[in-house]
């Protein structure tokens, strides 16, 4: 592992760090950090299920974006350092718990430590593994995960790369983030349904409107109607968006989005035949944001 991360590039900042021995960007050292591990109930139905998502929060983010709802363990990198024999463990304590399934909430910087820790898991481990990310992914790290993920659950967030870069200060996001989606699902391929309902392997891309940028978000889902088949993969349109963290130093982004603004993106995933799921306007609700308090970890 020392070597990979002894001048990283595993995610699309390749800033170089010695991790061995500091920081990278993403605020990630040498030992994985975390700030949550639990049952959760409130993402997509087919990740959730009745029984919920084993959920494992990494702390610290590649992307930092100026209106994240979980800022506290993106940017300001709240969390617990444990060894990788912990994560196994935890793993195997959520499967315990009666979790459908281990989601790995913004794992990309530590994703050789995760690697590690699902070989200690297995045989013992047998839920699928699911990769929650913000979209922004270097290709060589994804290829890593190439049988060790099933599900893929990323944000495709802007394919303007003048928005990228004011809310994200990544103006290559969308050459990033759309080259990873194709990768995504050429590993895991057409949606696999389990008997509980559940996505037992497949791809669920998230899509999260924000004010004054509903075009943008119409060429999104045309980018995706365009480039893979409608009827493979979930879209889940999401219209949570609520102002916080720094995104009171944009004055487009001081307010909620609005029920045209949805609806003319809404109307245009119906046109373009996707399946999935969407949200009412008024969805943002504290329990997208659970309490980081190092539970389970």
């Amino acid at each position: 592992m020392e070597p990979i991360i002894q001048s990283c590039a595993l995610c699309p900042r390749a800033c170089g760090a010695d991790r061995t021995v500091s920081e990278g960007f993403c605020g990630g050292g040498g030992r994985v950090k975390l700030a949550r591990a639990a049952l959760h109930f409130w993402e997509e139905p087919c990740i959730s299920g009745n029984r919920g998502s084993g959920t494992v929060f990494f702390s610290g983010c590649p992307l930092q974006c100026c209106f994240c709802q979980n800022y506290s363990i993106s940017a300001q990198n709240f969390g617990k350092e444990i060894p990788v024999k912990r994560l196994a463990d935890i793993f195997l304590e959520l499967q315990d718990q009666g979790a459908h399934n281990i989601n790995l909430v913004t794992a990309t910087h530590y994703v050789p430590w995760v690697l590690e820790a699902l070989r200690l898991a297995r045989p013992a481990l047998k839920l699928p593994v699911v990769y929650n990310s913000g979209g922004y992914e270097r290709l060589e790290t994804l290829q890593m995960l190439e049988g060790a993920v099933q599900v893929y659950l990323p944000d495709l967030k802007y394919r303007d790369a003048s928005l990228s870069a004011r809310y994200s200060n990544a103006p290559d996001y969308f050459s990033q983030s759309s080259r990873a989606i194709l990768e995504m699902y050429r590993q895991v391929g057409p949606l696999q349904m389990g008997e509980d309902g559940t996505l037992r392997r497949g791809l669920v891309v998230r899509h999260l409107v924000l004010p004054k940028a509903w075009r943008d978000s119409v060429s999104l889902l045309e980018w995706l109607a365009q480039n893979l088949p409608v009827d493979g993969f979930y879209l889940s349109l999401m219209s949570q968006y609520t102002p916080c963290w720094r995104s009171g130093q944009f004055p487009e982004l001081g307010r909620r989005v609005s029920t045209y603004e949805y609806n003319r993106v809404l109307e245009r995933a119906q046109e373009l035949g996707f399946l999935g799921f969407m949200q009412e306007r008024s969805s943002a609700r504290e329990e997208y944001t659970p309490p980081f308090q190092l539970e389970g970890v």
